[in-house]
């Protein structure tokens, strides 16, 4: 497998050998800045099954549409004219991402939403309702929690979307979004609870790659294969 290379905001890996596909990736919060570091484990073992992977590197802000649509235009002008399987994954804030994007699903083969989190800007920023009481503001994502579920009602016409919940995510909301999803006609979203929390799917290997095997803890490899191996599966049915 080939090293990671930086092509601007985007992070690219390819697979060992003929790709079987692009996963376009968008992770969540802080996370997000490093792809290549905070998913590493991750998106490493999907490119072993054959994805080549684009990762956006980005901070997040108020304006979610606006970050929707400037990653949709540069997943687009990085993706070439490969006639292989597009799939687009997403983390926590990722999946509202890719679930705004512009073209609304229409030009991938699915979606696999991890751990999709849509709090307002006071519960996901705590300090944010302290300061709007002191000097009278609110401030709030665009569009809002609700706005977004409404968008992907009415907007979003991707049929295939993989939900996945981990047992012991205490900021998951993916019950919400699978509901919006399966209330659209013809829809085929499925839901999957696997074990873990809101960061499993966020392993670097750090430990690892700095103290060598003896710091590293084995589990969070194999969890890190088997949530590759559920989603090359899932993609597999497209």
């Amino acid at each position: 497998m080939t090293a990671w290379r930086q092509q601007g905001e985007l992070w690219r890996l390819e697979p060992p050998g003929r790709p079987r596909g692009l996963i376009e990736f968008i992770g969540g919060s802080y996370l997000a800045a490093t792809p290549q570091l905070s998913y590493r484990r991750c998106l490493e073992a999907l490119a072993t099954r054959g994805w080549r992977i684009h990762a956006w590197s980005y901070v997040p802000g108020f304006d979610h549409q606006a970050q929707a649509n400037a990653a949709w235009r540069l997943f687009r002008q990085q993706r070439g004219e490969a006639a292989f399987p597009l799939i687009r994954l997403g983390h926590s804030l990722g999946c509202k991402l890719h679930l705004l994007a512009p073209d609304g699903g229409r030009r991938c083969d699915g979606l696999v939403a991890l751990s999709f989190n849509n709090f307002s800007a006071e519960r996901s920023i705590p300090f944010l309702a302290e300061l709007g009481q002191q000097f009278r503001f609110r401030s709030e994502f665009s569009p809002s929690p609700e706005d977004t579920l409404r968008q992907i009602g009415s907007s979003y016409s991707q049929p295939r979307n993989l939900v996945v919940r981990f047992s012991r995510d205490t900021i998951d909301q993916s019950g919400r979004l699978i509901g919006v999803l399966q209330a659209r006609a013809g829809d085929a979203s499925t839901l999957l609870e696997l074990p873990g929390d809101h960061l499993t799917p966020a392993s670097g290997g750090l430990r690892k790659q700095f103290l060598g095997e003896w710091a590293d803890d084995p589990a969070r490899q194999r969890s890190m294969e088997r949530l590759a191996e559920q989603i090359s599966a899932w993609s597999g049915t497209a």
